[in-house]
Order: structure tokens, then sequence, then C-alpha cells
């Protein structure tokens, strides 16, 4: 059995075309779509509705902002538009229907934390299968999937506008991680809470990371723990226990899938 696993896809349609390509099965983790494109400021969705210069800002904000600013910023943004939601998730659908329509099948999804998965039902078809908070049989392996991203302890929820990214209470992500009974491998969008896992080395922080997921593999002591979310990490590889945690790469970047073959 030949699985390719690829995360962070950020809008590439054609990388995720051929990303199935000699594989059995395709899992995607998350961040389908280009909501800002750090690399050319005119695309993503942000790009497309406020422009280049907006989005400049919006960048030199989330690596040099003070605490609040990038979310107060994105907040005065969206009081531009007559109508942000609608204009929001337009421009978020014309990207799923191009994303959705070049995965093979059969493929799984679990959503990131950029992702509006509200939406997914609409371009679900045979063979495309979300999951959240769930276990598939894949290949004769039980495959756990926790979709988003968990907000920390003390955050209920955070307000930015219309865009409402996909992030969890706490204890809602916590409760996604029980939900999975025993698995053999587990797939998520954020990381294990592992340090070297977390850390960005080009936006030089520590992302979001997981200590359920951590919970999970010590339980279960999966073959492996797959995700991604990190997009520069300090390391791609850690182990836990007996666990290979591996980030499987900025899909968007790289259009190479990590193979999992057993």
């Amino acid at each position: 059995m030949r699985v390719h696993v690829v995360a962070d896809v950020h809008g590439n349609s054609q990388a995720l075309a051929r990303a199935g390509e000699g594989a059995d099965a395709l899992i995607v983790l998350g961040d389908l779509i280009n909501f800002v494109d750090y690399h050319d400021h005119s695309k993503g969705i942000l790009g497309q509705v406020f422009g280049p210069d907006v989005v400049a800002t919006f960048a030199r904000l989330r690596t040099h902002g003070r605490p609040g600013e990038l979310t107060d910023y994105a907040r005065e943004l969206w009081t531009e538009l007559d109508d942000p939601r609608a204009v929001l998730e337009g421009a978020v659908q014309e990207q799923y229907r191009e994303l959705f329509g070049a995965l093979t099948t059969p493929s799984y999804l679990t959503p990131g934390n950029v992702d509006l998965p509200h939406l997914w039902p609409e371009f679900l078809r045979d063979g495309v299968r979300m999951l959240d908070g769930e276990v598939a049989d894949i290949g004769g392996l039980r495959v756990g999937f926790v979709g988003g991203l968990p907000l920390p302890p003390h955050i209920e929820s955070i307000s930015g506008g219309p865009w409402r990214p996909y992030v969890r209470p706490a204890a809602e992500y916590d409760a996604a991680c029980a939900a999975l009974t025993t698995v053999d491998v587990l797939c998520s969008h954020v990381p294990p809470l592992v340090a070297e896992l977390a850390y960005d080395v080009v936006s030089r922080r520590a992302e979001v990371g997981s200590a359920a997921l951590v919970r999970i593999i010590e339980r279960d002591r999966p073959r492996a723990a797959l995700f991604g979310h990190v997009h520069q990490p300090m390391a791609a590889r850690a182990r836990v226990g007996g666990t290979e945690c591996v980030n499987v790469g900025h899909f968007r970047k790289t259009e190479r899938p990590f193979v999992l073959s057993w």
C-alpha cells in the first residue's frame, strides 16, 4: 500500500492534481486555500480583494507587528466592503472549486487553520472524504484525523471580522483528539507539541502545537504522526517514544508528497 500525504497546498492546484500519481490514496492535511501569498502579493485572496500594498503591510505586521496589531489591521480592512462575508466566501469558493476538482480518488482530507470547512460539503464527492476527530481504515491501517488549530487555553475565540479561520477553543480541539479510538497513523494539521517541530526558523517564532496530540502518541504508539502547518521548521522529524513525527512539507513550494508505504 502506498499513500501520498501533503499539507499546506495554499492554492497550488496544478501540483495537487499530480500529488496522487502512483499512489493508492491521497491524504491532504489542510490549508488548501491561498489566503495571503507572501511571495507574490498580488495573488491570494487578500491580494485579489485588497491589492498588493495591503498584503505587504499584512506580511510586515505578521513578523514585526506589536501584539494585536495584525488583528486590528485585518478587522479594519473588512469594514471597507459593503458585504465582506459574501466577497470573502465567494473568493474562497472559487479556489475550492479548482482545488477539489484537482483531487484524485480516493482522497482523505482534514482542514487546516486557513480553511473554511463549513464550505467543504459543497465540493465533496464520491471518493473524496473529509475527516475531523474521526478514524478511517486505509489499506488496513487505522488513520486518525484532527483538523484546525487549537487556541491557547485562556482564549475562547478570536475576532477578525468576516474572516474566521479554523481555530478552535482548546477544549474543542482536545475533544476531537479524545474522540479518536486507537490509531496506527495520526494525521493532523498542526504538529504535536514538540519544540523543534513547532519552531519556524524564518518567522523566528514557535507556531502552535498540541499537547493532546502528544497524549494520543503516548497512548497508542502509532507508527507515524504526520502534520504540516510549520513551513520552515527547525526540525522536520522527531521521535516521541517509538513514533516518528514528520512534517510532510510545505507542498505549495516543494510540490512533493510525503510517501507512506506498508
